[in-house]
């Protein structure tokens, strides 16, 4: 029999509760966290290396919202869950980026972490208990994980800082901080803010991690309660280093003089002669007899060699590949408005990463459908990262975008998105696609400072212009050294990637990958300093360039107005059926889209079709007022005193003879008939609330020259050539015999 075990603690306003021993009793490690009424599933299990070659650690995260925990159907067609949804992915890759840290060099067995939400209150977002679900699981079981690690979200609502916060407050909140971490200390952060502070940002990771430090104390106490031991791996080890010692010797000199080969192409290039130089030398294929060590120990030695010459000579001879001082930026170039067709697009290059940027405008028809386990709802700007394998020099298939393209673009979206304007100045959709064309490093900080490029180029209100950069880390001991705006040798051998995006004012994003334990919070706080330094240099150089939003948009974007009308009105707007917006769209060449609160977003591409559209529907839905002039008005019935006028639906005037035109008029089918649409204005409305119009005074308000219709002339003539044979100017002849 399984025994059940259960330990629990207040974290925030809510209980934490970890359970193992109820469900998925065949996992290497299972568990449920309950905080609220929200509940997840984590199980953890491992399995031998599918290759004996194998040279890297096969971790996966899989993290799934059913919907049935939120007592809901999937949308569409398909009822069955599929493919993840990007909130999904983002999560898994949320928990694998603090976790794979804490398994030993050398371990490669699989291991798969599969998360579920069970319940959903709705109050309680589930990602927060799959991060700590994961760790319980890993650490209960015989895996050899080296933590268990803790994490929370920490927001700041009115000066105060809550630990876990409801959706409610989230809303209240101008900071999303979530941490994970170890041994008191952090080890991964993301943060979409409302331009923070870095001193706030520090603050409330201080406070984090109070919490996490209590939530690694109850893991703890529940794997000290299942009392399972941990399995030591075997794992191939250079026994006294000898094989060390000796690789090191034959290629330290040659590295050296790779790593300071200024050029990407060049220096990986010559790394990937030495390796196969190196490894031709141990394993020749001519060789009659086998090494006493494996092809994957050897490439694991060699990869620690590499890495440590690297940092070598950063730490002790302060010499970057490229040449750069510690804190330097690469040579930045920006350039707006290279692609005609685009509503705005932007190159930004930053050495050799660039980024390819265009913006595309749009309207509410346009907008991203997110369905999840909260209400459904309409997302008006997104950013699509494409990282195709020309941008680093490689051929590899293309299979749509994977979990670091989704990942990447989603955090330069954070960070544009507090600076996006909201519907009612700006009530467009817009779309930012960033196609990497080169890689050596931060891309996606390149896809922000070029995104926001493209937006004020599309003429996007933006209220701040915004940059990112990434920060590094190489240490030894208590030393340790910051870089600038790392390459992508400096992250791969380096101990950190902390991507900083903000404003002049604060900070709107932040995302680290750390391949250390953990982060001492000193470290931290010089981090975020550094990435202010260097943010406000990048915003100095796009202001070159571009400075603010263009004050016109791209006559290829489309036209959009918005009106409020009151709510009473919409079904007259619709028409039975739709009858009648289907007509006013057709009318004018417009797209209408009505909102349930009365805001009618009305847009067309080219043409005034939005403003005929819109004049129509203010017609219909403001009462009949004197002095107003109605534009768009139908001719509805012919008389010989005059013509009706339908000036908005069911609503009709007399435009009296005398009132058609400025000249003289022998009869109305002279200037209108019956269908014709002309402007009107209401002059006057009698006692008996009839309403009299005219459309000599609408055209002289409008400023429009009438011409007079070809029948209007033949009338003249007609009237002049009969005076004319009468002689005597229209009077009608004497009687001689009266």
């Amino acid at each position: 029999m399984f025994e059940v075990q259960r330990v629990e603690r207040q974290i925030g306003t809510e209980i934490l509760i970890i359970e193992t021993g109820k469900i998925a009793r065949q996992a290497h490690g299972s568990v449920t966290v309950q905080y609220g009424e929200t509940i997840v599933l984590a199980t953890a299990v491992s399995a031998p290396p599918r290759f004996d070659d194998a040279d890297f650690f096969p971790l996966s995260v899989d993290y799934r919202e059913k919907y049935s925990a939120a007592g809901k159907f999937p949308g569409g067609f398909i009822k069955r869950e599929g493919r993840p949804s990007t909130k999904e992915i983002l999560t898994a890759r949320m928990i694998d980026r603090p976790i794979r840290p804490l398994f030993p060099d050398g371990y490669f067995d699989e291991v798969q972490i599969l998360i579920s939400v069970l319940s959903f209150d709705q109050i309680n977002d589930p990602d927060m208990l799959a991060m700590v679900a994961a760790s319980a699981s890993l650490a209960i079981s015989k895996l050899p994980f080296e933590g268990p690690i803790g994490a929370c979200r920490v927001g700041h609502v009115d000066g105060q800082f809550v630990i876990n916060p409801t959706y409610e407050q989230r809303e209240q909140s101008d900071l999303n901080l979530i941490l994970s971490g170890v041994d008191g200390q952090l080890n991964m952060i993301e943060v979409d803010a409302k331009e923070v502070p870095e001193d706030v940002i520090s603050d409330g990771v201080a406070e984090g991690l109070k919490a996490i430090q209590d939530i690694c104390s109850l893991i703890l106490e529940l794997q000290s309660k299942v009392g399972i031991e941990k399995e030591i791996p075997e794992i191939e080890q250079d026994e006294g280093g000898q094989l060390e010692a000796a690789v090191e010797a034959k290629v330290t000199s040659s590295l050296k003089e790779a790593y300071r080969i200024p050029q990407k192409v060049q220096r990986m290039t010559a790394i990937k002669d030495i390796r196969a130089a190196i490894t031709e030398e141990y394993f020749p294929l001519d060789a009659e007899t086998e090494p006493s060590f494996s092809v994957g120990l050897f490439n694991r030695i060699l990869g620690k060699i590499e890495k440590k010459i690297f940092r070598k000579m950063i730490l002790e001879e302060g010499i970057r590949t490229d040449g750069r001082s510690l804190t330097d930026i690469r040579p930045i170039s920006c350039e707006v408005g290279l692609l005609p067709r685009s509503h705005g697009s932007a190159l930004f290059t930053r050495g050799e990463t660039q980024a390819l940027i265009s913006a595309t405008l749009g309207t509410g028809r346009d907008e991203q459908t997110v369905d999840g386990l909260l209400e459904e709802y309409g997302q008006k700007f997104m950013l699509h990262y494409n990282f195709p394998p020309s941008s680093v020099g490689e051929v590899r298939p293309i299979r749509g975008p994977g979990r670091r393209e989704i990942g990447h673009g989603a955090l330069a979206e954070k960070a544009l998105q507090q600076v996006f304007p909201i519907e009612d100045v700006f009530p467009y959709t817009v779309k930012l696609v960033s196609d990497i064309t080169e890689s050596n490093g931060s891309s996606s900080m390149a896809s922000v400072c070029g995104g926001c490029l493209a937006l004020m180029d599309a003429g996007v209100p933006i209220h701040m212009p915004v940059a990112g950069i990434s920060i590094g880390l190489v240490s030894e001991g208590n030393r340790y050294v910051l870089l600038t705006d790392i390459l992508g040798d400096e992250d791969h051998c380096g101990d950190m990637d902390f991507k900083v995006a903000g404003t002049e004012k604060g900070i709107t994003a932040i995302q680290l990958d750390l391949k250390r334990r953990n982060l001492p919070f000193e470290i931290l706080k010089e981090t975020l300093q550094r990435a202010r330094d260097a943010r406000l240099q990048i915003l100095n150089i796009m202001k070159q360039t571009i400075s603010e939003p263009r004050t016109e948009l791209s006559v290829y974007a489309p036209k959009i107005i918005s009106i409020k009308i009151d709510p009473e009105y919409i079904g007259k707007v619709i028409g039975p059926g739709g009858a009648m917006v289907r007509g006013i769209q057709e009318q004018t060449g417009s797209v209408i889209e009505i909102e349930e609160d009365g805001t009618i977003n009305i847009s067309c591409v080219g043409g005034d079709g939005h403003l005929k559209a819109k004049s129509i529907i203010e017609a219909m839905t403001t009462p009949p007022e004197v002095g107003r002039v109605y534009e768009s008005s139908k001719v509805v019935a012919i008389k010989e005193f005059g013509a009706f006028v339908e000036i908005s639906p069911g609503i009709e005037g007399l435009c009296h003879i005398s009132e058609l035109s400025g000249g003289y008029v022998r009869s109305v089918e002279d200037i209108c008939k019956v269908g014709d649409v002309i402007p009107v204005k209401l002059i006057l409305i009698d006692e008996q609330g009839r309403f009299k119009l005219s459309r000599k005074a609408a055209l002289a308000e409008l400023g429009i020259e009438e011409e007079l219709p070809e029948r209007e002339e033949q009338g003249k003539r007609g009237d002049r050539e009969d005076r004319r044979d009468r002689g005597d100017r229209g009077r009608p002849p004497r009687n001689k015999n009266r």
